[in-house]
């Protein structure tokens, strides 16, 4: 260890940390730079990074405010790093990384190495069936209001080493540049779109909750991803009781559930047959709710508390096709539509279609009339003539079935 270089970074450490956020993309930061124009000067710019945080004199930059629309309304600000930070924060990510992520509960699945949002779906499904009620609450803001001086007691708890701690200081108040130049200080929260925001969000709710519900609810399992999550309790007022104690947590550690998105739920299927007013929620693109179900075995029908896509995601998905402008683009031929097309497909494929995937049918039956619009803007003959048009995209689905990854896997067939 040299007086220069008081801190021990080793150079590949920073080349993988490039590497990691090349795989990412993402846009440019507050000096417009972007990952083309870093790789222009590649050998330069990564040994500054690595010379300023071996010696201490790394300083982030502000990160750029960019306001994002919510599904819900309004809208959230997202804070940009440049590439250059986002770097740095990867190579501290990874280096932290290591020393939490064996502590961290099973059941924490956002952001996680190993851990999906799928895996969080499918042991939800299965608790379900084994619980009478779900409680599920959201945490307000939680990015925008994680205690400082919390949240670096976790951090020292799990970590001496000194330039981790350090730069983890510098990014818990560097300032955001709003668009209208102005800087706004932080005094609390981690940056939504910071590398590193979500491994020290999962480390502060892991003492705030997952620790907690531990101590003080250990009969009751629980599913959290990121600052969405579910607790099963037997009965209703198990539920209530927990919710009060759940606000009062929160609220000690300068949090706040989300009083709309925070709500009790009755799993009502064919057993269970009381009457309450909430009796479905929505969980990571997923609608809970009591469903008709082929059992497997003895090929009957019942009603089942089943995950199936849920409507907001189908509305999403629709509102993806249409926007992307295909039937207008009569200058593609339908092969090209499928190589641009069928990577999206696939994704919403393999992530919504792990649970009850015939519901998604309508997204796909959807793609099949935008494909039958783009044939009728690109063939005169089928022009105004949508009969035809649906015949022709028929022909080419019975002619060529592997053509979309849909059609392959046998959902959208219809065209109504």
């Amino acid at each position: 260890m040299s007086k220069t270089k008081p801190y021990i970074i080793p150079k590949k450490l920073v080349m993988e940390a490039y590497q990691r956020v090349k795989e990412n993309r993402g846009a440019a930061g507050v000096d417009q730079q972007s990952l083309e124009d870093f790789d222009k000067n590649l050998k330069d710019n990564l040994y500054k990074i690595w010379n300023r945080m071996s010696s201490g004199t790394y300083f982030p930059p502000p990160v750029k405010a960019v306001p994002i629309p919510k599904k819900t309304g309004g809208e959230r600000i997202l804070g940009i790093p440049t590439v250059s930070d986002r770097i740095a924060q990867m190579v501290a990510t990874l280096t932290f990384e290591t020393c939490v992520e064996p502590h961290f509960h099973e059941d924490s699945y956002g952001y996680r190495p190993k851990k999906s949002a799928i895996d969080a779906i499918g042991v939800t499904r299965q608790r379900c069936w084994e619980y009478d009620f779900v409680l599920e609450f959201d945490i307000k803001g939680l990015f925008d209001n994680i205690d400082h001086q919390l949240l670096m007691k976790a951090v020292r708890k799990h970590t001496d080493n000194p330039w981790i701690i350090l730069y983890i200081e510098r990014w818990l108040t560097t300032p955001m540049q709003m668009p209208d130049g102005t800087l706004l200080e932080k005094t609390k929260g981690t940056m939504q779109g910071g590398v590193i925001s979500p491994v020290l969000s999962n480390l502060f709710l892991h003492y705030v909750f997952d620790v907690w519900m531990g101590k003080n609810h250990p009969g009751k399992p629980w599913c959290r991803y990121a600052d969405d999550g579910l607790v099963h309790t037997r009965s209703e007022q198990e539920a209530q009781a927990l919710l009060v104690r759940l606000k009062e947590r929160f609220e000690m550690c300068g949090l706040e559930l989300h009083p709309l998105k925070t709500k009790i739920i009755y799993c009502k299927d064919i057993k269970r047959r009381n009457q309450y007013s909430t009796t479905q929620f929505t969980f990571l693109g997923y609608d809970f709710r009591s469903r008709r179900v082929l059992n497997s075995k003895t090929n009957e029908v019942f009603q089942g508390f089943n995950p199936a896509v849920s409507r907001s995601a189908t509305k999403s998905m629709r509102e993806h096709i249409r926007s992307s402008g295909i039937r207008n683009r009569s200058d593609l031929s339908l092969k090209e539509i499928a190589n641009q097309y069928n990577p999206i497909l696939s994704g919403w494929i393999g992530y919504y279609g792990c649970y009850n995937r015939t519901a998604l049918n309508s997204v796909m039956v959807h793609f099949n009339k935008t494909l039958t619009a783009w044939a009728m803007h690109k063939y005169k003959k089928l022009k105004r003539h949508r009969t035809r048009g649906t015949h022709f995209i028929k022909k080419v689905q019975q002619e060529n079935p592997g053509l979309f990854v849909h059609w392959k896997q046998g959902l959208g067939m219809g065209f109504a």
